[in-house]
């Protein structure tokens, strides 16, 4: 694309220059009308040329009034200028024309570019549809609300817009068109990042509220005694029980049915060694009746880490271990978060 605009400068030159040539030719044909006129009005001499041939022959003479020479000089004169602006005109013609090649062929390239561009926000408006449906399906799953607000119409200009009797201002519309519907792309993408953050913010929170939430049995066994009123294993007589007893083998491990801090790990009178973890929220659990402790007080705890061993500490008649749950300090049937 370099090539033309040199040789238009080189053009606008060669045109210049035979502009003045022009100009001067002009001025001194007449200022040679002026001398043979002036010249004619003084003398009405002939002018003779003599032709002598290398070879014997007749010398030939040519006979001519200054009339006749101001005649031939102007016929010269005219001829000359004659060429030299068809010339002139020649070259500028040639140089429109060659302009006018190299600016159809920019004009073809920007098109190609215009409808390269259209199809890409084509692709992109495409690509925020599929974003728009997966964002739905998260939030029905996640069962979040739908953020207000409609979401922002876009669409590219297709090739025909591009095509028609006004070029110019056709591909101007295009591009118009073209940077106004990434602008809108450009919001709703960022609307799309802060409704995913907003999303990923929901979900994370609450996978740390499942992960802090008893879903596992702490310990493989049977159930020997549920929770609620039951008679005392010791006097008979009926009183609160405020978890459950899982019967194992002694030495089986206990584990953590959910994240947490270990706030307590001692040994108490009637639940002999017993662990209590804090998983946040108001809700505890504790275990008792433990052979050890395999945990010590402030410990953070994942699901499924080791707490201690299953033993018969304390007030107990046999190898088990006692099972709490508590939500804000009140006891909760230990089943609701038992698979």
């Amino acid at each position: 694309m370099h090539y033309p605009r040199v040789i238009f400068s080189h053009l606008q030159i060669i045109s210049i220059k035979l502009r003045d040539l022009v100009v001067l030719l002009l001025s001194k044909v007449v200022e040679c009308g002026f001398r043979l006129k002036k010249r004619i009005q003084t003398s009405m001499d002939h002018y003779t040329v003599l032709i002598v041939p290398q070879k014997k022959s007749t010398v030939k003479k040519i006979s001519a009034t200054s009339t006749h020479v101001l005649w031939a000089v102007s016929s010269v004169a005219v001829l000359i200028m004659a060429s030299c602006y068809f010339t002139y005109s020649y070259l500028s013609f040639k140089m429109d024309y060659s302009e006018l090649i190299a600016l159809k062929q920019l004009s073809e390239a920007q098109k190609k570019q215009l409808d390269t561009l259209a199809s890409k926000v084509g692709y992109f408006e495409k690509r925020m549809e599929s974003l728009r449906e997966y964002e739905n399906r998260i939030r029905v799953m996640a069962e979040l609300v739908k953020p207000k607000g409609q979401y922002l119409g876009v669409g590219g200009p297709s090739r025909e817009d591009t095509l028609g009797r006004h070029e110019a201002e056709r591909e101007t519309r295009s591009l118009s068109r073209i940077h106004q519907s990434m602008d809108q792309l450009i919001a709703e993408a960022d609307q799309k990042e802060r409704s995913f953050k907003e999303i990923i913010e929901f979900l994370e929170k609450k996978k740390s509220i499942l992960s802090r939430t008893p879903s596992i049995w702490p310990v493989q066994g049977w159930v020997t005694s549920e929770f609620g009123s039951r008679p005392s294993p010791f006097s008979g007589a009926r009183e609160f029980h405020a978890g459950v007893d899982i019967a194992s083998r002694s030495g089986k491990e206990v584990v953590a049915p959910a994240d947490g801090i270990v706030s307590e790990a001692e040994r108490r009178a009637d639940l002999g060694n017993a662990v209590v973890v804090d998983h946040g929220n108001g809700l505890s659990t504790l275990y008792g009746h433990l052979l050890q402790c395999a945990v010590t007080k402030g410990k953070f705890v994942r699901r499924g880490e080791v707490l201690g061993y299953v033993g018969s500490t304390g007030k107990s008649t046999g190898s088990h271990l006692h099972y709490s749950v508590y939500l804000n300090n009140i006891p909760v049937n230990p089943r609701k978060y038992l698979p």
